[in-house]
């Protein structure tokens, strides 16, 4: 990310002169700029309108524009230019106007990236009056999920936009305990899916696994609101599972899809641009470097570009639409790298040297990564935190540690500027500063063993204890080319 200011705007003033075929010149006042006409096409709906309408401002060299503004075009451009630009208050609103008039999805995806406790209150305003709709709906998700800390700020809003707030389902925070099918002893005190009820400060059940399937070594992931389950393994014999399970939140239901074409356990899921990945993984004793992508509107699996190396259990996180793994590295070496949906490519980010630098859990909340690794002294049980800023390209190592008893920063997720890590003996919710800050701590999840965390929006919530105990749910098994877990 760069940070620019509109006041370092670079134009061309004066008379026009002819451009070489496929630049134009837009005008904005005094401002000009000489931009790739195909640029224009392939991203902005007004200019591909205009260039295809026969019209004849799409013969000429300059087109004069009298809205939006000279420094929205420039975010914008930015934008275009693969460039990830940090926004003041003035430029957000310039840019949003500019998104919503030009119809730049790459610009509004952008807005909606660096969307924060500091300017969603201004984004879900502008992009109201401006009738930018996707980015309407994803700032008041972020203060629906933040509407304790926002509180007494949203009152400023209008009533209407209050009452649309208060309307939307907030994220929940969901865990899952690692349960095989052949543990006929634990399977209904294993077999559950459970959430967080913040109100009654305790864990209550969510949804039962389906009698077939397995958390044990599998891959867990949600994609638009839905959990989906891939691989696993049975019992100690390794025997892997050969169906993915999908819940649906909405409809408290399960379905089954297609495995990958290659089986695989200790495998890591994530769900990302709308498709599911699966990331390495092991098979019959064998590490495997194969990456697999699932199109869900099709249940089908296709290979995508090989792990730079064979690797298991590979740590994973999302940010600002970006994808990264942690890779461990011999001697004391964690490399963090970004695939290029685009390219089909892992791309190297950076490269941690520190003492036991092996980053068994990431997190990522706006441009930094957290990468969690081993205590001093072969501390198990105390972890420490490095953070990874992508628009400065520095480390810093946060001050403190962070108990890891039995669990806790194994694993963890970023809800707003919050993030939430549990273990047997406590849920802790930390605001995300220079240094980690608790603000609050509940009871922690009483489960044995590796677990998963992640959000969901759920419409209705079971009042079941996490105690109780059902015959659990009943699972519709599609035919396999049907389409299944669909939106």
């Amino acid at each position: 990310m760069e940070s620019n200011s509109c006041a370092d705007l670079k134009v061309t003033t004066g008379k026009a002169i002819c451009q070489p075929t496929g630049f134009v010149k837009v005008r904005f006042g005094e401002s000009v700029f000489t931009v790739d006409k195909g640029l224009l096409e392939q991203h902005c709906e007004y200019f591909r309108a205009l260039f295809r309408s026969g019209m004849k401002e799409c013969l000429q060299d300059e087109i004069c524009l009298q809205a939006p503004s000279a420094c929205g075009f420039l975010v914008t451009l930015q934008v275009l230019h693969g460039e990830r630009p940090i926004l003041n208050r003035d430029e957000i609103v310039e840019a949003i106007q500019c998104a919503a008039f030009l119809q730049v999805q790459a610009l509004t995806e952008h807005l909606i990236n660096i969307i924060n406790s500091d300017n969603c209150l201004l984004m879900y305003h502008t992009s109201a009056i401006f009738g930018l709709f996707k980015l309407f709906e994803s700032a008041a998700l972020f203060i629906r999920d933040m509407y304790g800390d926002l509180k007494e700020d949203v009152k400023c809003l209008p009533k209407d936009l209050i009452e649309h707030i208060e309307a939307l389902i907030p994220s929940t925070y969901v865990t899952v305990g690692a349960h095989s099918p052949t543990i006929k002893l634990l399977q209904d005190f294993m077999r559950t899916v459970c959430y967080l009820d913040e109100d009654e400060k305790d864990w209550k059940v969510l949804t039962h696994l389906p009698l077939n399937a397995s958390t044990t070594m599998a891959g867990v992931a949600v994609l638009d609101n839905k959990l989906y389950i891939v691989g696993g393994v049975y019992d100690v014999s390794n025997k892997v599972v050969d169906s993915g399970f999908c819940y649906d939140a909405s409809t408290d239901t399960w379905s089954t899809f297609s495995s990958p074409q290659q089986l695989r356990y200790n495998c890591t899921l994530v769900g990302h641009e709308g498709h599911l990945y699966i990331i390495g993984g092991e098979y019959d004793k064998t590490i495997m470097s194969s990456v697999e992508k699932y199109n869900v509107s099709t249940d089908t699996w296709t290979f995508a570009a090989h792990l730079p190396r064979p690797a298991a259990a590979v740590t994973c996180t999302k940010t600002m639409s970006r994808l990264f793994i942690c890779l461990w590295r011999p001697k004391d070496a964690t490399e963090i790298y970004e695939y290029v949906g685009n390219k089909d490519k892992w791309e190297l980010t950076t490269t941690l040297v520190r003492h036991q630098s092996y980053g068994h859990w990431m997190v990522a909340h706006r441009d930094n990564l957290y990468v969690m690794r081993n205590g001093p002294s072969d501390d198990f049980l105390r972890c420490m935190i490095d953070c990874y800023n992508l628009t400065t390209g520095q480390w810093t190592a946060m001050p403190g540690q962070y108990e890891n008893s039995k669990g806790a920063l194994f694993t963890a997720v970023v809800r707003g500027d919050s993030v939430f890590t549990v273990n047997r003996r406590a849920t802790v919710e930390y605001a995300i500063e220079d240094k980690w800050r608790t603000k609050k701590e509940l009871t922690g999840f009483p489960r044995i063993g590796s677990m998963w965390t992640f959000l969901l929006r759920l419409p209705k919530k079971s009042s079941e204890s996490l105690e109780k105990k059902d015959s659990g749910p009943e699972i519709y098994s599609l035919p396999s080319n049907s389409l299944q877990c669909q939106d």
